[in-house]
């Protein structure tokens, strides 16, 4: 049996920035009656985009 392991936390920092409001709405939309968060959202939705970019300079 594997021994459970306590998840480390990853370092983060807080940053202000603006949203158009259209966004905002949309987002929240998005994550209405799911376990997520707005700003578990836009993390992962700028990991995406920053993947995607890295394949697309290596194409």
């Amino acid at each position: 049996m594997r021994n459970f392991k306590i998840p480390a936390v990853p370092p983060t920092t807080s940053k202000s920035i603006r949203f158009p409001n259209d966004v905002i709405e949309a987002v929240e939309l998005a994550i209405q009656g799911k376990d997520s968060t707005f700003s578990a959202f836009v993390v992962e939705a700028t990991r995406w985009a920053l993947e995607s970019l890295k394949e697309q300079d290596s194409d």
